[in-house]
């Protein structure tokens, strides 16, 4: 885009990983930027974010946010209701409309696949990508893989330091174009600003695509000693996540993997040079990314 109109950015949600790493984004490139939460706590808002407290739920709070805004990063919350999630986009399309929004990029948080399954955590997105095309609405949607920050997770960083074992829930020969937050932003700013970009649907992923064995194998190489991957059970993943993240939305994020497991052949394997080239960015290496993460203190005792 090349107004020289002043933009203004809403970002949904602003403090989770992924919305926070967007705001950030911007920030740093000069932006205004507007973050919506659901708390008046906003210790772990972005600096420079105006905060506004609201709930996608809400119609009259969500058309507030979007008061005065040009674009918007928007992600939905873990939700597998499915009317709850339509009614919160509806809520979306609604303001969107009435603030005359420039773009909007949506980002699913997962791969949909092709056909229609049984996961209500791809079939919301489903739904989502569908009305947000439809609307009139400037829509952007952008389709991520699995993210490397989840391997910071303590579960995951402890067997991993301790152990030299890659624990993760995904078959050992699937390959993954595994994408960093940080790179997530870098695409999302693209698509908010590039040209050319209302009504598409973009599969973004990382520049390299292993697989278990070679994850671990990059792992090895930083850490100077041999890591063994292990495919994890998907029930086991599950009760990792519940302790942080409640029972309901642990569930939800399982059932992806359990998927996967069976039905992912191809879902995450990528021209690492295709998303770059679409949306003019240059994304960081696997080796890159986990040089510098802080693997002993993420790894805990």
């Amino acid at each position: 885009m090349t107004s020289t109109e002043t933009h203004r950015y809403l970002v949904i949600p602003a403090t989770g990983a992924q919305g926070a790493a967007v705001a950030r984004r911007l920030v740093g490139e000069g932006w205004q930027v507007r973050g919506l939460t659901r708390s008046e706590a906003s210790g772990r808002l972005p600096d420079g974010v105006e905060h506004f407290v609201g709930d996608i739920t809400n119609r009259e709070q969500v058309k507030a946010a979007f008061s005065g805004v040009t674009h918007a990063s928007v992600s939905l919350p873990v939700l597998c209701e499915p009317d709850r999630v339509a009614a919160c986009v509806e809520n979306i399309i609604e303001a969107a409309l009435s603030a005359g929004l420039r773009r909007l990029v949506f980002n699913t948080g997962n791969r949909v696949p092709e056909a229609a399954t049984e996961v209500a955590a791809f079939e919301t997105r489903r739904a989502a990508t569908t009305a947000l095309l439809g609307s009139g609405v400037p829509t952007t949607v952008l389709r991520p893989p699995i993210y490397l920050d989840n391997l910071r997770a303590p579960w995951v960083a402890g067997p991993l330091v301790h152990d030299r074992v890659l624990r993760y829930p995904l078959p050992s020969d699937l390959p993954i174009a595994w994408l960093s937050h940080d790179d997530l932003a870098v695409a999302t700013v693209a698509a908010l600003t590039g040209d050319g970009l209302d009504g598409a649907t973009i599969d973004i992923g990382g520049p390299d695509v292993v697989t278990g064995p070679e994850l671990a194998a990059e792992f090895g190489a930083w850490l100077g000693r041999t890591v063994d991957y292990v495919a994890q059970e998907p029930a086991e993943f599950e009760a990792a996540l519940a302790h942080l993240f409640g029972a309901p939305a642990a569930a939800m994020v399982a059932s992806t993997y359990r998927w996967i497991a069976t039905s992912g052949e191809g879902l995450y394997d990528d021209d690492p040079t295709k998303v770059e080239r679409r949306l003019g960015i240059r994304l960081t290496s696997l080796r890159k990314w986990i040089a510098a993460q802080p693997w002993n203190a993420l790894a805990g005792r």
